[in-house]
């Protein structure tokens, strides 16, 4: 039986940032590294225990995939998987900078 993939607001907005960095070089790599990223959440769904868990966490259930440079930082409920932040793999999981 498949997880259900949902994305926090954050997301959203991790990969609009993400995207504009990358577009200053080369809007068609941009497009392209966010379209793996989005794949790469959607795969969750068939196998959401295939990442590592997050270093920062030590959370069974808080986990991440890689695509580029990029984590892809979930959490995995029941047989929910939610994407709660992308970002550079260079980064620490931390509080967010205003």
């Amino acid at each position: 039986m498949d997880f259900v993939v949902t994305w926090s607001p954050q997301v959203r907005d991790d990969l609009n940032d993400i995207a504009a960095y990358i577009a200053k070089g080369s809007p068609r790599y941009a497009s392209a590294v966010v379209g793996e990223i989005l794949a790469a959440g959607r795969s969750l769904a068939l196998f959401p225990r295939r990442g590592r868990v997050v270093p920062e966490l030590g959370d069974e259930n808080c986990r991440e995939v890689f695509v580029y440079e990029y984590r892809i930082i979930y959490r995995i409920e029941g047989r929910t998987v939610q994407v709660v932040a992308v970002i550079h793999g260079r980064r620490l999981l931390g509080p967010r900078q205003g």
